[in-house]
């Protein structure tokens, strides 16, 4: 099933997903799959694991993780799996710890609710297949007000 991907795309890029929470999981890895080789995992050790014989090229983790953990995770996943950008799914409440996970070593916040879009958006954007700056239109077409102007 192909749900709003761009079939032409022949880059077909390694995405773990890491979460202890089921539903959340099951959540991104269905909208990540079409386009993505997708890994559901439930820990982080079980990511070190795979990622030592399969490297990611990017890592979703839930907040709850890095809460549980500490920001030293952040560090450790750059440090056991190098080159894979980290992504952190966050709830409203998280807010405000998001900036230290930036600064941590999060590459990006993507937060809850979970749209296909946004989510979609994000790993594109971190996976180098679109660029995360809008399109701006350098001579916007103004319309005219008379027949003489």
């Amino acid at each position: 099933m192909r749900i709003g991907v761009d079939t032409s795309r022949t880059d077909n890029k390694r995405v773990f997903v890491v979460s202890g929470d089921e539903v959340t999981s099951a959540i991104l890895t269905f909208m990540l799959t079409d386009g993505n080789e997708t890994h559901e995992l439930r820990d982080i050790d079980a990511a070190f694991e795979k990622g030592a014989e399969w490297k990611p090229d990017l890592i979703i983790v839930d907040a709850s993780l890095v809460k549980g953990r500490g920001l030293s995770v952040l560090q450790d996943i750059a440090d056991r799996l190098p080159g894979a950008k980290v992504a952190v799914v966050v709830e409203e409440t998280d807010a405000g710890d998001a900036k230290a996970w930036i600064g941590a070593g999060a590459h990006a916040i993507i937060p809850k609710p979970l749209t296909i879009e946004a989510v979609r958006r994000h790993a594109d954007i971190l996976l180098g297949r679109v660029s995360a700056k809008p399109k701006v239109q350098l001579f916007p077409r103004v319309p005219r007000t008379s027949p003489g102007v």
